[in-house]
């Protein structure tokens, strides 16, 4: 396989768009919400929308539309996509939760020190609307995509 069959796989560029514009889109959702720029919110995970979750939609239906849905790495994309999905709003967001929970804790138990502790990233995991966001979002790049290649 050549370098340049490799740049013309249509279902990688199909995830890989769909993740990247779910990364960007972060960017303004953020400011929305909070009123300032966060620029390092592209390099984060969770939020809104799911990146996960719009990079494995938009590979799974791009394979589906190129190679056909009856095949059969359409469906092991499909087990992979609800595993994803399904981590990201489940034991990725517990995982954020408790983080913020042992946060509190530690913050508590030092509190008047002068003892520095490094907090736990509390933002790791998705709620499910922000996956579904993400889903939507690859739903609709990889079919843009594939409407615009043929």
């Amino acid at each position: 396989m050549s370098f340049d069959a490799f740049l013309q796989n249509r279902v990688l560029w199909s995830g890989l768009a769909a993740w990247f514009l779910a990364q960007a889109l972060k960017i303004p959702l953020d400011y929305f919400r909070s009123r300032e720029w966060n620029w390092a919110s592209f390099f984060a995970a969770g939020g809104m929308p799911s990146s996960h979750s719009a990079l494995i939609t938009g590979t799974v239906l791009a394979i589906g539309l190129h190679y056909g849905f009856d095949n059969p790495v359409f469906a092991l994309g499909v087990a992979i996509a609800m595993i994803v999905v399904y981590d990201a709003t489940g034991v990725r967001r517990q995982a954020g939760m408790q983080a913020q929970k042992i946060n509190v804790l530690v913050a508590e138990l030092l509190k008047g020190h002068p003892i520095s502790q490094q907090e736990l990233r509390e933002v790791i995991g998705h709620t499910p609307l922000e996956a579904l966001g993400g889903v939507l979002l690859g739903l609709a790049v990889a079919q843009g995509l594939w409407l615009l290649w043929h």
